[in-house]
């Protein structure tokens, strides 16, 4: 039987896990590409080209980086935003999926996530997830996969995700800043970001910040 890819889609109306066709999580050091496990710095140099090479790079941050519950989210937070800049690459931010105690918003915090309709008013191609929780993240993967052409790249503070086309594991900062080093050496060497331009804006507790 033919090993089982992880590539972008659309693949089908209900895609099966990744999991359930054989696809393992990398061990520390490692990563996956599609399905193969690679050492690590093999994948930051394929993220970066992926990247790089998109139309459409967005970054989704989730809720464990978008509020600063803690430093280490903090840190990483302003990790993501120097990758973003780097790239450049659009950053989207998740919705606040947590539940809002002693009422809960149903249609927002049972089923709040449809990537795919993200993906295609932006005609999104590559997009990167950070700060997501797994639940939440396996189940967009799959919805993109599924329903999309858009290649996944899921950055996570676990073990990895095995729907992501390419999956990091064990994130910190620093492992963040890596990707954006692998950015700009290939900048460096001539390889051109051939994103479509556009005005990124930066926002503050007063509201938008004018440049």
């Amino acid at each position: 039987m033919e090993q089982y890819q992880v590539v972008p889609g659309p693949e089908a109306f209900l895609p099966p896990s990744a999991a359930s066709m054989g696809i393992v999580l990398p061990d520390p050091g490692e990563a996956h590409i599609e399905g193969r496990i690679v050492d690590e710095e093999e994948a930051y140099e394929y993220a970066a080209r992926k990247l790089l090479g998109a139309k459409v790079p967005t970054i989704f941050p989730g809720p464990l980086v978008l509020w600063k519950w803690n430093e280490k989210a903090a840190k990483k937070a302003q990790a993501i935003r120097e990758l973003a800049e780097a790239l450049p690459a659009r950053l989207i931010p998740m919705a606040d999926y947590r539940p809002k105690y002693p009422k809960i918003d149903a249609e927002v915090e049972i089923n709040p996530n449809h990537p795919n309709l993200t993906i295609w008013h932006n005609k999104i191609d590559v997009c990167i997830f950070v700060g997501v929780h797994c639940h939440q993240a396996n189940l967009a993967l799959k919805i993109i996969r599924g329903g999309t052409d858009c290649y996944t790249i899921a950055l996570c503070a676990q073990a990895g995700h095995e729907d992501a086309c390419l999956s990091f594991r064990d994130i910190t900062p620093d492992k963040i800043r890596k990707l954006t080093a692998a950015v700009e050496k290939l900048k460096k060497e001539g390889v051109k970001s051939q994103a479509t331009p556009f005005k990124q804006f930066k926002m503050n507790r007063q509201g938008r910040i004018d440049e």
